[in-house]
């Protein structure tokens, strides 16, 4: 999820004139209510790092509202970069240069931030009250601190062009990894490029082929695989690691991806789709406001078949990328912010990103797509289900995996290899807390 140089350069400009926007703007009405009793100090500045490759003009739109309705507290807005939030956080933890409030990933590196001190509770907020009870788990440490509240409930899924389709004579959705190379053949004979590879953004590969190989190959073997990671007695040298890099340089190596699918970076891939120059992507649930209206075709969905002929698919569903806050002198303030985003501020961002909310009772009048709320309640009825890829992986695990992938790709590592490093790196992260 990630935007490119260029979009990235003229989030930072916008935020740049936005920033002094909200110091100058006159207080106009009374200050939004908090969670806590505690009062704010006169004129208070937050600094707010944030996650958000395709909605950074809607987190300004939520800073800018919230400070008219307290000018007392201004809103720095900064945006992360790279290719993943933990890569973002590590370098201000080391340097001690926390902002006040930051985007997280509900995993253990920032459930140990919490039990450190570093993060606040938020169990007493409305927030935390008003999500979902089947995330909450997702944002609680083994002492039950609550570290932070869910951006949505997350999925990947596989979204088609239906015209596409339809002019290449496919008449049913493929049910498994075999029949989904069988449809990629077919695209491809008909003069379609079959699917959009984010080679260039490696962060989507990790959530698609890569989460869903993980969940096909190995959670559906192992039920205890969570445990095992962390204890660090989960084999993943094996052959059935190795076909889940195997899967993604197959695509590949087919030609089903399209033309320079290693310099694809995230907006480049969605608009590859939306503009009917690939018949499929392997995207999120967070992108479904982009991905659902095509240029002049309708967009259709279906669970990604990274199943074995006769295997029951296991789909990804959890909690989307969140947010939490620090313990600094501005908590309290950093804590109003965090309401008002879930509260007022909420139908800002749903109403761009179309995705499914984390909340039970959303404020004010959101635009959700049927489609994309049906395939979510379907995936959550199933027997085994698995958790998107940067909510289990240990953070330094996560920031290997990336240029790991891409190697694959560039055929510099083979899967055999990537399989061994991976495994490497999890029992080394699991050995620094099982000693």
């Amino acid at each position: 999820m990630k935007p490119s140089t260029l979009a990235l350069l003229k989030h930072y400009i916008f935020c740049g004139f936005a920033c002094l926007f909200l110091i100058a703007l006159p207080g106009c009405e009374s200050q939004d209510n908090s969670s806590s009793s505690l009062t704010v100090p006169t004129q208070t500045t937050i600094t707010v790092l944030i996650w958000a490759p395709d909605w950074p003009e809607e987190m300004l739109q939520i800073a800018a509202a919230f400070n008219k309705l307290n000018p007392d507290i201004s809103v720095n807005v900064q945006f992360m970069i790279g290719n993943s939030v933990e890569e973002n956080i590590k370098p201000r933890i080391a340097s001690g240069n926390l902002p006040d409030l930051m985007s997280v990933n509900p995993n253990a590196y920032t459930a140990e931030l919490a039990d450190q001190g570093i993060l606040a509770d938020l169990g007493q907020t409305v927030a935390w009250n008003n999500m979902l009870d089947s995330l909450k788990s997702d944002w609680s440490t083994l002492g039950n601190k609550h570290f932070g509240i869910a951006g949505g409930v997350a999925t990947t899924l596989m979204y088609y062009n239906k015209s596409l389709f339809a002019k290449a004579g496919i008449t049913a959705l493929p049910t498994n990894f075999d029949e989904f190379l069988a449809v990629c053949a077919q695209l491809k004979k008909s003069g379609y490029t079959p699917i959009m590879w984010n080679g260039g953004f490696p962060n989507m590969l990790g959530n698609g082929p890569f989460s869903f190989g993980f969940a096909n190959n190995v959670v559906a073997l192992q039920p205890a695989w969570k445990e095992m990671i962390a204890d660090g007695t989960l084999d993943l040298n094996t052959r059935q690691t190795a076909d889940i890099f195997a899967k993604i340089l197959l695509i590949a190596q087919r030609g089903y991806a399209q033309d320079g699918y290693m310099d694809t970076n995230y907006d480049d891939g969605i608009r590859l789709f939306s503009e009917g120059k690939t018949a499929m992507a392997f995207q999120g649930s967070w992108a479904s406001g982009l991905l659902m209206h095509g240029n002049g075709f309708q967009t259709g969905v279906f669970i990604p078949p990274w199943n074995a002929p006769g295997k029951k698919v296991v789909p990804i569903i959890g909690s989307e990328t969140g947010f939490a806050v620090s313990e600094t002198p501005n908590k309290v303030a950093a804590i109003q912010f965090l309401e008002f985003m879930f509260s007022k501020g909420f139908p800002i961002l749903q109403n761009k990103r179309h995705n499914i909310a984390p909340l039970k009772q959303v404020e004010g009048t959101v635009i959700n797509d049927p489609l994309i709320i049906n395939y979510t309640n379907t995936v959550s009825s199933y027997p085994i289900t698995a958790s998107p890829y940067y909510s289990f992986l240990p953070a330094n695990t996560i920031d290997l995996l990336h240029p790991l992938l891409q190697d694959v790709l560039f055929r510099k590592t083979t899967p055999k290899q990537a399989a061994k490093i991976l495994d490497a790196s999890i029992k080394n992260e699991a050995k620094k807390h099982y000693k």
